[in-house]
């Protein structure tokens, strides 16, 4: 399980918008409690694909070369807590719902996508920004892999010769 879930008072303390209707105050509040949810981000390996997560779920891994923040709408902007909540959101679908990659990824993508406008930023930046670094770290030489690094996304795409590059980088954790 990616997290502890806290109990329902510690919950109902998060939620400082109420309402059933799409809402981007309230998905401020899902932003930040999947955010504060995750118990390690780990920033210091070669993770094709931009992101993944441990097979525990317990550590989300961000490609130690992306960029921390990107300049949206003319701001900096720290983008970690975006990524962080597709990578979360991802890894419960496979886990709990046993979705495939596929299912699992557009779900996450479309979470993602909300939170970023839901900050006033547009989603045609913001992708932009991910997707001109994911070629980038794609074509990288892989290096360091962490030993616990879910392999599912890269088994369901069916890509082998970047499952046989992670492995043959595999770092053991000390």
């Amino acid at each position: 399980m990616l997290v502890k879930a806290p109990l329902s008072a510690e919950t109902q303390k998060e939620v400082h918008t109420k309402s059933e209707d799409v809402d981007a105050q309230v998905m401020g509040d899902v932003l930040k409690a999947v955010v504060a949810r995750v118990k390690k981000i780990d920033r210091e390996h070669d993770i094709p694909y931009i992101a993944g997560y441990s097979q525990n779920g317990e550590k989300i891994y961000i490609d130690q070369h992306l960029p921390k923040s990107a300049i949206l709408g003319g701001r900096r902007v720290q983008t970690d807590r975006f990524i962080i909540l597709h990578e979360a959101v991802e890894k419960a679908l496979l886990d709990e719902l046993g979705l495939h990659y596929l299912h699992a990824h557009q779900i996450a993508l479309r979470t993602e996508r909300a939170a970023v406008e839901a900050e006033g930023f547009a989603w045609r930046e913001y992708n932009a920004f991910t997707k001109s670094h994911e070629r980038q770290i794609d074509d990288e030489n892989l290096k360091k892999v962490p030993d616990d690094l879910d392999l599912t996304p890269y088994r369901n795409e069916r890509d082998f010769q970047k499952l046989q590059q992670m492995i043959a980088a595999i770092r053991p954790e000390p």
